[in-house]
């Protein structure tokens, strides 16, 4: 078939690559227009962008989907369907109406439509995830389900580990939801009624560690948002600090943001339980060893409680 793809950011790479490599035509990459970057915030193209002008494929980066002349120049590429993943833009109904479009979602819907899947996903403690190709329709996620696959989610793993992997798992399934609409084999599953979550972004005030919460719950919410947004905590003299790696155990008796130092680790306090923390960083300086960190600090120093932490 004759196919567009439609993504941004990096996770949609290894489906890029995959339809590319496929039996299958891909004739036009939409992705999202450049953006600002870095400190100078000059203009970079997207990640997906780079990718397929590495793979000599033509690149597409309107502003809006609903601009008619868009419109017509995506109806005049002439494809039989659209592949996308993570683009960043909704699909109006006059190009659904064209050719099917075909997006793989990181979730098992109808669990956690949404922009976070995986954050959320690990947030609330699921044990098992995956991805699923879909047909788009006007709803948030709400298409019949064509391919999926599922995996566990380690006890550990940060939402960008598992991401990073799924990205890669996913791909083949994209595939193969292209290749059963090709062969007319395809046989669109109804999400079911029941099992709906949701899954909006995380902010990075979400990613605020709020300490009266459990030590189990507030692990995973650190996992959860690794890399991004990144969670944070504030120490009561207003620094703030960055954590990721941490564990939950430890000493029994702290207070909710409570620091204990010891020699080889650094444990906090919580609503119910400590947690180890693993790596830091102070505002302004780069990733370090807690234990490091914590034989740097001189006085009684704590997190911050509650509103405003």
């Amino acid at each position: 078939m004759r196919v567009i793809f439609a993504g941004t950011p990096t996770p949609a790479i290894a489906s890029l690559e995959a339809l590319a490599a496929s039996g299958h035509e891909v004739v036009a990459v939409l992705t999202r227009p450049e953006a600002p970057r870095g400190r100078g915030r000059s203009l970079h193209p997207s990640e997906v962008a780079v990718a397929a002008e590495r793979l000599g494929l033509p690149v597409l980066t309107p502003r809006s989907l609903r601009d008619p002349d868009v419109q017509r120049a995506v109806a005049d590429l002439g494809a039989d369907a659209a592949a996308v993943v993570a683009y960043g833009q909704l699909v109006p109904a006059a190009l659904l109406a064209l050719f099917p479009w075909v997006n793989l979602h990181f979730s098992l819907l109808p669990r956690w439509r949404g922009a976070a899947p995986v954050q959320r996903a690990i947030a609330a403690g699921d044990h098992v995830t995956g991805a699923c190709a879909f047909l788009l329709e006007e709803g948030l996620d709400t298409g019949p389900v064509l391919a999926r696959m599922e995996r566990p989610i380690g006890a550990n793993e940060t939402a960008g580990e598992v991401l990073e992997d799924l990205s890669t798992a996913g791909a083949p399934v994209l595939v193969a939801a292209l290749d059963a609409l090709a062969d007319g084999t395809a046989r669109p599953k109804p999400q079911p009624q029941e099992g709906v979550t949701l899954a909006p972004k995380v902010t990075v005030d979400e990613a605020g560690v709020d300490w009266a919460l459990g030590a189990t719950e507030i692990a995973l919410r650190i996992r959860a948002f690794t890399p991004a947004p990144g969670a944070w905590a504030r120490l009561r003299d207003g620094m703030r600090v960055k954590l990721r790696s941490v564990t939950a155990g430890g000493p029994a008796g702290l207070e909710p943001g409570e620091l204990r130092v010891a020699k080889n680790e650094v444990h906090v306090g919580t609503g119910e339980g400590a947690i180890r923390l693993g790596d830091v960083a102070p505002a302004g300086r780069s990733w370090m060893d807690a234990a490091a960190w914590g034989r740097g600090l001189r006085g009684e120093v704590r997190f911050a409680v509650g509103e405003g932490q």
